[in-house]
């Protein structure tokens, strides 16, 4: 078993969390083994295209991986926030979840035009926290130039909500 596939299968499913009928998928036990970490960072490492200049990770998970991905390719690091979290707000954008309703803001004056931009975040389920993500970079005039996630549920059709975007995951269930 390879170094990625031992990460992956620290991956646990906890049912009806946070509401019943959600399978929350808990990276928990992956981000507790430092090997599993390094061996996920190198491998969404090797999904960013070279001229990547940002690495966007979504909070908050997306946080856990960003850091370390920024820091492996040189890149800068552009966190994108729950609300109430900055002081400075560029933009902000309302969407749905499978579970509810969010928002995500854009710190201000950190991204600009030309910039080309890694959003990363731990799973994509119904697409609809990167779709926002994407759309914040875009408004600020960046370009996404990849989306990169560790886990992607298939099932609840995210991919769908992102059409002409260059998304990879790690793995798909």
């Amino acid at each position: 078993m390879g170094d990625l596939e031992r990460a992956l299968g620290l991956v646990r499913t906890v049912p009806d969390f946070p509401e019943p009928g959600v399978l929350f998928r808990d990276l928990s036990p992956l981000f507790a083994d430092a090997s599993a970490v390094r061996a996920v960072v190198d491998a969404l490492a090797a999904t960013v295209p070279s001229d990547v200049d940002v690495i966007a990770p979504v909070e908050a998970r997306g946080f856990l991986l960003g850091g370390a991905l920024a820091v492996a390719l040189g890149c800068a690091l552009v966190p994108i926030r729950k609300p109430g979290k900055l002081p400075v707000v560029a933009d902000r954008v309302d969407y749905a979840l499978e579970y509810g309703t969010a928002t995500l803001e854009l710190p201000g004056d950190v991204l600009r035009a030309g910039h080309r931009v890694a959003v990363v975040d731990d799973v994509l389920a119904t697409g609809g926290t990167v779709a926002a993500a994407c759309e914040l970079v875009e408004r600020a005039g960046a370009e996404v130039a990849k989306v990169s996630v560790i886990l992607e549920l298939t099932a609840l059709g995210g991919r769908d909500r992102l059409p002409g975007r260059d998304v990879e995951a790690l793995q798909a269930i």
